[in-house]
């Protein structure tokens, strides 16, 4: 009887620290797959980087291609420097703008509102400071909080 009290002792403390310390979104385990599966079209091995793809925006977005991402140091570029906030510009999910509108990239999230709610709230988890501005509006604390755990 004791081993059973304790064994239920034991699954209580778990389950209350796994509610209270709610695992880390992490880029290799939870971002990557959805990436692979929604964005890598675009923004694959195939894409320009940042500053080609700045040469030519408009020809690139015509050919379907965005800038490449398709890796963790592609893709942090887009969210901590140099291109501050780009990703968190466009996957938004438009609730925390003046205008309500989504960002350009966020009915690619999913193919239903709630897919796209979901991997959105995947990102915002991960990114810890979602915010929509640009360096140059950034605080050094706002910098700071944002946070993406490979």
């Amino acid at each position: 009887m004791k081993k059973m009290q304790f064994a239920a002792m034991l699954t209580v403390i778990f389950a209350v620290a796994s509610a209270a310390y709610p695992e880390e979104v992490t880029y290799s385990r939870d971002i990557w797959p959805v990436f692979e599966a929604k964005c890598i079209v675009c923004h694959g091995p195939d894409s320009p980087e940042l500053p080609e793809f700045e040469k030519d925006k408009d020809g690139y977005k015509g050919k379907g291609k965005g800038p490449r991402m398709d890796s963790y140091s592609y893709m942090i570029s887009f969210i901590g420097w140099p291109d501050t906030g780009a990703i968190m510009r466009r996957l938004n999910d438009g609730r925390n703008t003046k205008d309500g509108k989504p960002g350009n990239m966020y009915q690619y999230l999913g193919a239903t509102e709630e897919e796209r709610q979901q991997n959105f709230s995947l990102f915002a988890k991960w990114i810890g400071n979602w915010t929509l501005k640009k360096v140059p509006d950034l605080t050094k604390e706002e910098l700071n909080s944002i946070k993406v755990r490979y």
